[in-house]
């Protein structure tokens, strides 16, 4: 039986993946001025959605042959390595787009919100569980009006190890004092998909157009739990809900 459901924030609720791959495609070009495209970063951004900063930015860093130009801004950033060099010059970035609240309610998913309010109004508990540190994942809560939404939230300020790995969702399910099994997530990445799987929770995956592809390669989940419409998330969520009784 669901007793929670239990969302993802990036890409789920709202398009910060959007954000996120523009903040990185900015930091490489502003790198690499004559020699990178925005969008040829954007496009690889796809392939590493929803994984730690430190894994997309070793990945990008890697593809785009950015490690000595990031060497350069160690000393400007108090870093040891090229590759958080890399992440703090993307985070000047993304944080000139978040400091705009109209930024973010523009970039909301309007009908996973509805699913998450829908949610709120049911007996069961809704939980968070984002690869966000807790910062920027309250200050997007707040200007969505989702701060009091959960009963519990959980960031990558919270666990050790980030997705695919299930320690998040094994840290809400815990909090939650509930068996995972008995949980829902709403994701949208491969990664998140695999993270909620690998605790043992049954997903839906609402596909975005960073993920879409990925999603269905991947094969983690059959096609009907891949949800390429959004306006059938709340249907697809409510027919597991209910060959859970």
């Amino acid at each position: 039986m669901i007793q929670a459901m239990i969302f993802d924030l990036d890409g789920t609720l709202v398009q910060t993946e959007k954000l996120k791959a523009l903040s990185y495609a900015r930091a490489a070009v502003a790198l690499c001025p004559h020699e990178l495209d925005e969008n040829e970063v954007i496009e690889a951004f796809r392939d590493v959605v929803g994984r730690s900063r430190r894994q997309v930015a070793l990945t990008l860093v890697s593809r785009f042959d950015l490690e000595d130009k990031s060497r350069a801004h160690m000393a400007e950033f108090g870093v040891s390595q090229p590759w958080q060099a890399f992440v703090q010059l993307r985070l000047r970035f993304y944080q000139e787009m978040l400091a705009d609240p109209e930024v973010i309610r523009t970039s909301q998913w309007p009908h996973n919100i509805e699913l998450l309010q829908q949610a709120q109004q049911s007996n069961g508990k809704v939980a968070l569980a984002t690869m966000s540190h807790c910062t920027q994942a309250q200050r997007i809560l707040q200007i969505l009006n989702l701060a009091n939404a959960f009963d519990f939230v959980a960031t990558r300020d919270d666990v050790e190890n980030g997705k695919p790995d299930p320690e998040i969702y094994l840290l809400v399910a815990a909090e939650l004092a509930l068996p995972p099994e008995d949980c829902l997530v709403i994701e949208d990445s491969p990664s998140g998909v695999e993270a909620a799987q690998a605790a043992g929770m049954k997903v839906v995956a609402v596909a975005t157009p960073f993920t879409q592809q990925k999603l269905h390669q991947s094969r983690l989940l059959p096609e009907a739990l891949i949800v390429d419409d959004p306006s059938r998330v709340a249907e697809v969520a409510a027919r597991i809900i209910q060959q859970a009784e």
